[in-house]
């Protein structure tokens, strides 16, 4: 969708718009940092042959991300920490099978 339908759209749903400059971070400091993190630790430093490869490290990226690399906003720990996974129901009638 480009910005003329999406224009339109709003319009027709009587909708304003707010005006936020592109690299303005004190507008919109959220996405703004995102994006400076994705542009600085993936992006300009991977060369992506196929659609299929930046989709996998993008994916990963965005995994890592999320889960593993702490945050200084929250205190240095993750936004969505890996939960630890319970051990797979045994049966009791199964002794001495690892799990």
């Amino acid at each position: 969708m480009c910005s003329g339908d999406l224009g339109r759209n709003a319009a027709q749903l009587d909708v304003k718009t707010l005006y936020i400059e592109p690299g303005s971070p004190w507008e919109n400091g959220y996405c703004e940092s995102f994006n400076s993190k994705l542009r600085d630790e993936l992006l300009a430093r991977e060369i992506f042959y196929t659609m299929k490869e930046a989709k996998t490290l993008i994916e990963w990226w965005r995994e890592h991300f999320n889960t593993f690399r702490p945050h200084s906003s929250l205190g240095y720990s993750p936004p969505a920490p890996k939960a630890i996974l319970p051990r797979p129901f045994m049966p009791p009638y199964v002794q001495g099978v690892a799990a």
